[in-house]
């Protein structure tokens, strides 16, 4: 398989400051640790998406042998991913979706997700619940160009269009830095918060789906 690794840094987060990608981490970047990680992971390509600050961080980040797609939208909230596919390689099987603010994702867990996916989606479960790296076959790009925001990319998880295979991942989910709060435990090492995969309603996503359906 040809395998394309997709690291998404284009989002803002105001409440903790501009950029946040430039954070400091383990003696460097909180977005060049998840970088490293990334390039770790020994992917056939490496795609990674960079909004507004995207000037700041070229300077600060290593990303050599990196393909940087630009989506300066992406502050507003719009999805870097759907600019991004078009950066992916035409052999590409499928993607491995990765987060900028989540450098403690293992090659051993995107590797164990590409062995065992057997499905469209495929989706990390962690001790205390489900979270990325998540697998998209080449198949669901089309959908994926439907989404409004990479927060979106749970949506063809969560609403049952398309089968899922959940693999076992070990340990707890890794934290993210998406406020002080959850930056500092990431910091200190602390298991993060499961992603949400049950919203109380349908999402707009399933909701489209359904007017479309026959």
């Amino acid at each position: 398989m040809f395998i394309t690794g997709l690291l998404l840094g284009a989002d803002t987060a105001p409440h903790l400051g501009a950029p946040w990608q430039l954070l400091a981490y383990r003696g460097g970047t909180l977005f060049g640790a998840a970088v490293d990680g990334a390039r770790d992971c020994g992917f056939d390509q490496l795609v990674v998406t960079l909004g507004g600050a995207s000037e700041q961080i070229r300077d600060r980040v290593d990303l050599d042998g990196v393909r940087v797609v630009e989506s300066p939208h992406a502050d507003t909230g719009s999805a870097s991913i759907v600019p991004a596919l078009d950066a992916v390689d035409r052999r590409a099987d499928g993607i491995v979706v990765l987060l900028g603010d989540q450098p403690g994702i293992t090659s051993a867990a995107v590797w164990s997700l590409v062995a065992e996916v057997a499905t469209p989606i495929g989706v990390c479960r962690y001790d205390d619940g489900e979270s990325f790296p998540c697998w998209f076959g080449r198949e669901l790009f089309g959908e994926l160009r439907e989404l409004r925001s990479d927060a979106d990319l749970w949506n063809p998880i969560r609403d049952a269009g398309h089968p899922v295979t959940r693999v076992d991942a070990i340990g707890n989910v890794p934290p993210r830095a998406t406020s002080w709060a959850t930056y500092q435990q990431l910091l200190s090492g602390t298991p993060g918060r499961p992603e949400e995969l049950h919203p109380a309603r349908p999402s707009a996503y399933a909701r489209r789906r359904r007017r479309a359906a026959p």
